[in-house]
């Protein structure tokens, strides 16, 4: 027999634990780690519908008061764009909260801003400038790398993409994008900026995926997505998603260009 045979069991425990807490936490720090890591506030995605003739004023609002005020009441501004091609005079913008609940408490106490309540008197001496308003409460998907604001040394192009799936398909799609699609839109020069899905069942919170990614102008946005369709990775990944049937609803992928405004924390 050997010595160890020999020793009583509260012996071995004493020796054998601290080994086995340390192998515990060796094997449990990497999940603390993405869990604090994980992006929890909340997004909102909002779009202003300017009236005709109004969107330079509307713009002229948000850079001289509105950005400013928003930072006083503790709202992140992500970034502000208009569409590269505008017919319908909008303004779409991302903001960030630490949570739903704050976001209400931080909008009130702008709204109850006097600075507020004079800069929206002098702008819409000649009449409104907003027509309608969408909003779209968002929550970050655990691969989303989004993390500050920030300015690109070069100008870029945005674009805001949304997908929307067949049902139960959902986290089919999230799997695909964190396991391939994201490191597969890096390899071919396409930014990721972050990837969230809807907070509401009523906005799409069981079907739908919303990301904004950036590239280096429109032409290389063309030629970035024609390299990445044809690479076999991505065609091996895509074709082992959908084993079980397609992801995506048909017509199920909207895009839509954006330039950053000059006011926009992220350029």
């Amino acid at each position: 027999m050997t010595r160890l045979e020999f020793q009583p069991a509260q012996s071995i425990m004493k020796k054998t634990k601290p080994a086995l807490l340390s192998l515990v936490a060796a094997m449990t720090l990497p999940l603390a780690a993405a869990a604090a890591d994980q992006d929890t506030r909340c997004y909102e995605l909002r779009t202003y519908y300017a009236n005709e003739g109004k969107l330079d004023a509307l713009n002229a609002r948000f850079r001289n008061h509105t950005v400013a005020l928003f930072e006083k009441h503790g709202m992140t501004n992500v970034g502000y764009w208009v569409p590269l091609e505008n017919d319908a005079n909008k303004l779409v913008y991302l903001m960030a909260y630490p949570s739903r609940e704050a976001r209400g408490t931080m909008w009130k106490a702008f709204f109850n801003d006097p600075n507020w309540k004079a800069a929206y008197q002098a702008s819409v001496a000649n009449g409104k400038l907003v027509k309608r308003v969408d909003s779209l409460f968002l929550k970050a998907t655990d691969y989303s790398m989004f993390t500050n604001p920030a300015k690109a040394d070069k100008e870029r192009v945005f674009e805001l993409r949304t997908y929307t799936t067949n049902e139960g398909k959902l986290d089919g799609l999230n799997a695909r994008f964190r396991d391939h699609t994201v490191a597969l839109f890096e390899k071919h020069g396409i930014e990721n900026i972050g990837y969230w899905t809807p907070m509401d069942s009523k906005h799409g919170r069981d079907n739908k995926l919303i990301y904004l990614i950036a590239h280096k102008s429109v032409d290389g946005r063309k030629a970035a997505f024609g390299a990445f369709g044809k690479d076999p990775k991505w065609q091996a990944a895509r074709k082992a998603s959908e084993v079980n049937g397609r992801l995506l609803v048909r017509k199920g992928v909207q895009s839509l260009m954006l330039k950053p405004t000059g006011y926009s924390p992220m350029k």
